[in-house]
């Protein structure tokens, strides 16, 4: 079949000009206003979608139990910054719930940070978690976490004895709540009741083998009774359990340290900082223990390191200090021994040691100031331990053999204390 045109119609004819001209109009109204329905039904999706090109869209917010999952998670990895961060968001959303009271405040107490590494806060997180305890006595008054976790923050803000009386509450809603058993071993040995340290400590670990605390709070009691071996076997189980838990290798690098098993204790540190690489006590630890081995360099570094990290940190400060003192660079030893007190340090070593460093430097300033921090280090409360006062003493007598001002002036005296303990787990 053949079409046939009227050439003598222009193609594009008013007539055909009308008709395109109708239909495209209907075809293009359907348009538009098929896709303002849409537009309207959508707003909200494509609102998120034009904010989140240009990196404005809120984050949407989760469930509490999301964060807690988040949080277990995280904690089992060693993550416990993160940790804390998910569990703090858990807790704001449901404050009155127990799970999430008692696991965000054990999980602040093992990350254990002053209230300068604090996310900012004012407190430290075992203040934090104290208060935590008192919350979740209020909101669950039959349960045995709440009494836990508030003796356990007491232990670890080194008020033991007012743990006890918490703790033993707990104990008569459940006698055998493995990590409230822990508690009390720890609260038990801290106040110098050994033998019930080691009792409710051994009960730990019996009515859970499973359990990290259980073990922890077992291996300090053994440690206080001199029992080293048996302590070490339960901290390298409490590893085992937990590998990326950090706060057992730092009792354990301890007790290797204390047997002069130095390799091991810098393996233990190590292994911290696998874990958690800006972790500044490991840091700390590092340099400690190379300045023991003589490897100042080394030690230097770390301590170094801890300082980028927590620049108000005056353990790390003294301990480098010591480190330039021992290299003879007793200008920069000042420096940090001034750091270290800037900082609220009470340390000792922070006080003679730079008494020490004046005196090496020489001239009648700095016999002075030899002369009046090597006295007030003699004076601080508790009071010096025999060798330190020794040292003291050798210091002010080089002083009034040196320096014309205190030729012949007596040296102070006070009566040296009995040998405190090492804290444990440092």
């Amino acid at each position: 079949m053949q079409i046939k045109r009227d050439y003598s119609q222009p193609f594009f004819s008013s007539r055909r000009r009308s008709r395109v001209t109708g239909r495209f109009l209907f075809f293009y109204g359907l348009l538009i206003g098929g896709f303002l329905v849409f537009v309207s039904a959508q707003y909200g999706k494509l609102q998120m979608v034009a904010l989140g090109a240009v990196g404005l869209a809120p984050t949407p917010t989760a469930f509490a139990s999301v964060w807690a999952a988040q949080g277990y998670d995280l904690f089992l990895q060693g993550k416990m910054e993160e940790a804390a961060a998910a569990y703090s968001q858990a807790v704001s959303q449901e404050p009155d719930n127990i799970n999430y009271l008692y696991e965000y405040g054990r999980t602040l107490i093992e990350l254990d940070r002053p209230a300068s590494l604090a996310q900012n806060r004012p407190k430290a997180d075992s203040e934090l978690a104290n208060e935590l305890g008192d919350h979740a006595i209020e909101v669950a008054p039959q349960d045995v976490r709440a009494y836990t976790l508030k003796a356990k923050a007491l232990v670890w803000l080194d008020d033991s004895q007012s743990a006890i009386p918490f703790a033993l509450k707990g104990y008569e809603i459940n006698n055998n709540f493995s990590p409230l058993l822990a508690v009390l071993a720890r609260a038990y040995t801290d106040i110098g009741r050994y033998q019930q340290g080691l009792d409710y400590g051994q009960a730990a670990v019996d009515a859970d083998p499973k359990n990290v605390d259980a073990h922890r709070g077992f291996a300090i009691a053994l440690i206080l009774v001199g029992r080293r071996d048996e302590a070490i076997k339960e901290l390298e189980d409490a590893i085992n359990i937990s590998p990326n838990l950090t706060a057992p290798y730092f009792e354990l690098a301890g007790q290797y340290k204390g047997a002069n098993r130095l390799e091991d204790a810098i393996a233990a540190y190590e292994k911290v900082l696998t874990i958690q690489p800006r972790n500044a006590k490991a840091l700390l630890r590092l340099c400690e223990t190379y300045t023991q081995v003589g490897q100042n360099d080394q030690a230097e570094g770390f301590c170094d390191d801890a300082l980028t990290i927590d620049p108000s940190y005056a353990d790390a400060y003294k301990a480098r200090g010591g480190v330039r003192f021992r290299r003879r660079n007793y200008e920069d030893a000042i420096v940090d021994f001034k750091a270290c007190q800037a900082n609220d340090s009470k340390a000792i070593e922070c006080y003679y040691q730079q008494g020490l460093a004046y005196y090496y430097i020489g001239g009648p300033a700095n016999c002075d100031s030899a002369w009046q921090l090597l006295s007030e280090a003699q004076g601080l409360k508790p009071p010096p331990e025999p060798q330190i006062m020794t040292i003291i003493q050798t210091g002010l007598k080089l002083v009034t053999e040196n320096c014309v001002k205190y030729t012949n002036r007596a040296v102070p005296t006070v009566e040296p204390t009995a040998v405190v303990p090492t804290p444990i787990g440092s």
